[in-house]
């Protein structure tokens, strides 16, 4: 199956990571080469990928939001949990892996996965239904992120366990009284952190599977935060606790 990934810096991030084949690029008439489509254009050149030139209204017709560039490649490459696991030892890290209880929003898993590839997590698990995937529009919502992360499909309950097996903790993302402020969870060790779906929060079987729960403090008056921004806040509390590790803008 091919699909088209429109938008300068979603199809630039895509043949960086090199993880899709590419079939061709279509760039619109008149279009100015600079910049990032300078960019996008020498990597096509490096992997010998067509390029054609077509009017706006034919990109239109393949894909939204494409800024006068669209790349026709495979389905989005999944992998399995193992190679998530594989990644954060061959690193030599501690891992941190977030899991994603059936999201419905494709904007909350584009934001998480955005937020995920910034902090440095290892992988991604999403269950196998009832789930936002990774689409074209998820890869452009993300500007790209997902082509860097691993992502893995599975039963949810199931993997946690292998996750236990393998010494990481499970952690459950919830706003309950039985849930613990981040001041008494220990997040710099190997563990897995859990976001459950906009409306329901986790299913039962997920949350039962979570060693601990963690609530975020808040002293405003709404109720609770939207499913990607807690997730995000949660995912910066454990690279903080690690000490940000790799930040780029660290300075010797």
């Amino acid at each position: 199956m091919r699909e088209w990934i429109g938008g300068r810096n979603p199809v630039y991030e895509l043949l960086r990571a090199g993880r899709r084949h590419a079939f061709q690029l279509v760039l619109a008439q008149g279009v100015q080469e600079k910049g990032r489509l300078r960019d996008i254009l020498r990597l096509c050149e490096a992997r010998n990928i067509p390029v054609e030139s077509a009017s706006r209204s034919r990109l239109d017709s393949l894909v939204p939001n494409h800024q006068g560039v669209a790349l026709e490649v495979n389905q989005y490459p999944y992998v399995a949990l193992a190679d998530i696991l594989d990644n954060s030892a061959k690193k030599g890290e501690q891992a941190l892996i977030l899991i994603l209880d059936t999201l419905q929003d494709p904007q909350n898993l584009a934001t998480l996965l955005r937020t995920a590839e910034v902090v440095g997590v290892h992988g991604v698990l999403l269950p196998l239904r009832h789930t936002a995937t990774v689409t074209p529009a998820v890869v452009n919502a993300s500007s790209g992120a997902s082509e860097h992360l691993l992502i893995a499909q599975a039963n949810l309950a199931q993997a946690m366990g292998t996750l236990k097996e393998n010494d990481l903790w499970t952690v459950g993302l919830e706003g309950s009284g039985e849930a613990h402020p981040p001041s008494q969870i220990n997040l710099d060790g190997s563990l897995a952190l859990v976001v459950g779906s906009e409306g329901q929060g986790m299913r039962p079987l997920v949350r039962s599977s979570c060693d601990l729960l963690l609530r975020l403090p808040m002293r405003g008056h709404i109720d609770s935060l939207n499913a990607a921004v807690a997730g995000s806040i949660a995912l910066y509390l454990a690279w903080q606790a690690r000490g940000f590790p790799n930040n780029r803008f660290t300075r010797s």
